[in-house]
């Protein structure tokens, strides 16, 4: 029988969203058992687990669930005390990250993943939306290692994204959105983090993700047009 203690994720191999928390509890070397979920035929536990969004992924400790993965981010930052603190000690400087995390999923996930599966005037549209947002970005890590300045962050975890998954996205949907000449510090930044030893060790095959979103991107390409509300 499972101790009250014991950590579990519910997770999906493909997922930032579940995978961004994995990078949390390495990061703070908390030991935790991973469960693999297939998001296509949801496992009745997670519909337990989960009953509002149905969605992985889910962190189960003391018995007690969370859900969400900023909400999860921010849940380990303050249970597991030791270095490193992800979150800024500083009130101003913790909403900053807090700002820029939900701008990095609500404007420039949402429109680069949409424009990898959308075709004609919507993907050029959501294609313009996605470099818009990664100009603020731009701005935002210019002159830094890091967004959590010299070692990996709350940000840097939230906007991890960016250096591996971006990447598929441009090539599975012909685009380009992280030009190395035009975002050079974002470019910086993405190397940095994917050097990291926590990081690199802990990325789902490149060459899994590749079909894997190909095939996603036959699904949502047969959407109504303008389906992605930004």
């Amino acid at each position: 029988m499972a101790s009250e203690d014991t950590v579990k994720l519910l997770g999906f191999w493909a997922s930032p969203f579940s995978r961004r928390v994995e990078w949390a509890l390495k990061l703070k070397g908390v030991d935790y058992e991973y469960v693999e979920e297939d998001i296509f035929n949801k496992s009745s536990l997670l519909l337990e687990l989960n009953p509002v969004h149905k969605k992985v992924p889910v962190l189960v400790h003391h018995q007690k669930v969370i859900s969400e993965s900023y909400v999860i981010l921010e849940y380990i930052d303050e249970t597991w005390k030791q270095s490193p603190l992800l979150l800024p000690q500083d009130p101003h400087e913790r909403a900053k990250a807090r700002f820029w995390a939900r701008f990095g999923e609500e404007k420039l996930l949402l429109a680069s993943s949409g424009a990898m599966w959308s075709l004609g005037e919507e993907k050029e549209r959501l294609l313009k939306l996605a470099i818009e947002a990664m100009e603020k970005i731009e701005e935002e890590i210019k002159g830094k290692e890091f967004f959590g300045g010299e070692s990996i962050g709350y940000l840097d975890v939230a906007l991890g994204w960016i250096s591996y998954w971006l990447p598929v996205w441009e090539e599975v949907g012909s685009i380009q959105i992280l030009d190395p000449l035009t975002f050079p510090a974002t470019t910086s930044w993405a190397k940095n983090f994917l050097n990291h030893p926590i990081i690199k060790d802990n990325l789902p095959p490149r060459q899994k993700m590749i079909p894997y979103f190909h095939e996603r991107s036959k699904f949502f390409s047969s959407l109504p047009p303008g389906w992605i509300k930004i």
